[in-house]
């Protein structure tokens, strides 16, 4: 491979280094302190790893004043988390606490700037049904005209999702799922216009979304998209 894949994995292998990352998988930019908190350690350690984590690529950083903010570098970067997910073993669960926040994130969350888990894999196995999706090359997909006129009524503004410097809609494989996802431009619109139409909610869980019961029959009724009961 021409790709050193091994400078990115050592910056993966430090415990610390990969609970900020996951914090920043919200796509929220987050400041030092918070990022510590996250990963359990002194703001003079976070600050030498955030700095290797800026070296490698994997984030970038905002200054506003004298506050500086981080996140992940882009959606790449969230997307080979989740793919590394996909093959890591599971964090021992210790606690009722962290069996519900796994439950929490397993049914809707984000995944960058997109929705993963139960309800993201509805949402996208029920665009390919109804033929408003319909795979294009690789992982990517292309709206039909019957797809673009469906998102139109969302208010989702398809011609110009495609004039974006990025992937425009993509198969992105959902980590607790194992099937995909949608992700790119027309993933992140989608969740941006769910959560202003009042149908996801950002919940208490850092990354957990909340599927409304306006959400549950808007989607039904306008996508045909049914979405699992919650188990807790």
């Amino acid at each position: 491979m021409d790709a050193d894949v091994a400078s990115v994995a050592g910056l993966l292998a430090e415990p610390a280094r990969a609970r900020m990352l996951d914090a920043l998988l919200a796509g929220r930019a987050l400041p030092a302190g918070e990022l510590a908190r996250c990963a359990g350690v002194t703001p003079p350690t976070a600050s030498a790893h955030l700095r290797r984590l800026l070296d490698g690529g994997l984030l970038s950083v905002e200054a506003q004043g004298r506050h500086r903010y981080y996140r992940l570098a882009g959606p790449a970067v969230a997307e080979a988390i989740e793919a590394l997910a996909l093959i890591a073993p599971p964090l021992p669960v210790r606690s009722l606490r962290q069996s519900q926040r796994a439950e929490v994130l397993r049914f809707a969350r984000t995944c960058y700037d997109h929705l993963a888990g139960v309800v993201g894999v509805a949402l996208a196995d029920s665009l390919l049904r109804a033929g408003a999706l319909r795979p294009a090359a690789c992982r990517d997909y292309e709206v039909t005209p019957e797809g673009e006129r469906l998102l139109g009524g969302l208010g989702v503004d398809v011609a110009g999702l495609r004039r974006q410097r990025r992937a425009f809609a993509r198969g992105c494989l959902d980590w607790t799922e194992r099937t995909p996802h949608l992700s790119g431009a027309l993933g992140a619109a989608l969740l941006e216009r769910l959560l202003g139409l009042g149908w996801l909610a950002r919940g208490r869980v850092p990354r957990g979304l909340v599927l409304t019961d306006t959400g549950r029959d808007g989607l039904a009724g306008t996508l045909a998209c049914q979405v699992p009961t919650r188990r807790v």
